[in-house]
């Protein structure tokens, strides 16, 4: 199909910039070159760091209403072209058309809550301690931010940070993953199209990434930074953030664990295994890596699931049906190879899978009683592997899956209610699932724990991401 929103220009001050260079995106079903998009350098990032700048005090002083009724527009927008936008998604990160569209839906109610939100940065009121005096507090913009996105989520990880950005009163430079820049332009153009003023929202393509963050990171226009990557890229972009005092949001690498106890319901348990492990191939931050399960429904639990992962339709994510898509590309698919390779060599039962397919695919795979000391109990995998550890206590469990240097997302099963209660405030996370796959939504604060990052995003909470308080003392 045509895609009118496709665009090989970066965004910067509400013009599109060409540059001198470009590079491909791939499609990593196909293989096949989708677009050659405008590779800019740190000299171009620098430039729509400027314009942000300059833009920064209009946006800011902009009544709060004028800008949910443009962030609000911009959500409009992207519902209208939800197909559009979702088949672009498919053809850059592989993901099955079926998610993408919903994660147009996800991705959007950040842009719709957001909206809403710009109206309510509330301050308060303080009695004070003496008479005359009135205390109260006010919530400001932080100033121009920088958002480093990744491939996983093109759309959804651009929107969590740039509508709370935009609703702040902050102005925004986006550098999207080099490997998705498309979803992140069509965004650009809809908040075009939606009546942005120059220099709000800038999007930066480009392949220096290195190059691209520590500008964005250490720029002393830029008031704070938000990255969601890998725990190594985090903790180095917070050091170098560290130069000018940069307010720093990170959500980082997870190691999330699943945990099924003997009184859960087994059926549900493997519903939301599914939903947890293989959605876009087990790329996404709060995958499940290890599910952890009770010795006395063990077995009942390993094969029901390899039954379910069986049944998996791998392909080409525009084909109808399809379940599982491609890896992102042959790194990818080297770490899997290698995770599934390790824990086979300590001692783990192959119950299905464990072979990659022509180009970037991998069958869905379930590996039962792993070593903990396994790489795939240790790093994420980030792939269509289900990783099977025995325990017998309750305690046991517990402490497996806090036994990581990560706390993004845990999940458990249990029907017990005192125990539903016990092991989510054990668990070191800073989400948790109960009885669920599936636990992000606008209306809650998304972040980890741990090595896992800080910050949150949704919720109330995101808006105060990007603000700052200011204490005011009358007398």
């Amino acid at each position: 199909m045509s895609n009118t929103l496709i665009t090989d220009k970066s965004y910067i001050n509400g013009k599109w910039i060409k540059g001198t260079q470009s590079f491909d995106v791939i499609n990593p079903a196909t293989h096949k070159v989708i677009a050659s998009v405008a590779d800019l350098t740190v000299a171009d990032c620098r430039k729509a760091i400027d314009h942000a700048y300059a833009a920064w005090p209009g946006w800011r002083d902009l009544e709060a209403f004028k800008r949910s009724n443009l962030i609000m527009e911009w959500f409009r927008r992207i519902m209208d072209a939800k197909n559009e936008l979702a088949h672009i998604m498919t053809l850059e990160s592989g993901k099955p058309l079926a998610e993408s569209l919903k994660e147009v839906d996800y991705g959007a109610s950040f842009v719709e809550w957001f909206a809403e939100e710009a109206k309510r940065a509330y301050g308060e009121t303080i009695p004070a301690p003496k008479m005359g005096q009135r205390l109260l507090t006010i919530r400001q913009a932080v100033g121009v931010v920088s958002a480093i996105t990744p491939w996983n989520f093109p759309l959804a990880m651009i929107t969590r940070k740039v509508a709370p950005a935009l609703a702040a009163g902050c102005t925004v430079v986006l550098r999207p993953a080099s490997q998705t820049p498309l979803t992140a332009l069509a965004l650009a153009l809809m908040a075009h199209q939606s009546g942005f003023p120059p220099g709000v929202f800038n999007v930066i393509t480009g392949k220096d990434s290195k190059g691209i963050g520590q500008e964005l990171a250490t720029n002393d226009k830029i008031r704070k930074i938000s990255f969601t990557g890998s725990t190594e890229v985090g903790r180095s972009l917070m050091q170098q953030a560290a130069g000018t005092i940069k307010k720093v949001s990170l959500e980082l690498g997870g190691n999330a664990p699943f945990l099924v106890f003997d009184d859960a319901d087994i059926d549900a348990a493997v519903k939301g295994a599914i939903i947890g492990k293989f959605r876009n191939s087990g790329q996404t931050c709060v995958s499940v890596n290890r599910f952890l399960v009770q010795d006395g429904i063990f077995d009942a639990f390993a094969k029901k699931l390899t039954t379910a992962v069986k049944k998996l339709n791998v392909g080409n994510g525009l084909d109808d049906g399809v379940q599982v898509g491609p890896l992102i590309n042959q790194d990818g698919v080297d770490k899997v190879k290698a995770h599934v390779t390790d824990a086979l060599d300590r001692g783990a039962k192959l119950l299905t899978g464990g072979k990659a397919k022509s180009g970037f695919f991998y069958q869905p795979t379930v590996l039962a009683d792993v070593d903990v000391k396994a790489l795939v109990a240790q790093e994420e995998t980030f792939g269509p592997v289900c990783a099977l550890f025995r325990f017998k206590k309750e305690e046991e469990g517990i402490a497996m899956a806090n036994d990581t240097e990560f706390g993004l997302a845990a999940y458990f099963y249990s029907n017990g209610v005192n125990r539903c209660w016990r092991v989510a405030e054990q668990i070191e996370a800073g989400m948790v699932g109960i009885n669920t796959g599936l636990l992000s939504n606008a209306v809650a604060p998304f972040g980890g724990i741990k090595q896992s990052g800080m910050g949150r995003e949704g919720s109330k909470h995101g808006l105060d991401e990007y603000t700052e308080l200011k204490y005011l003392c009358f007398e």
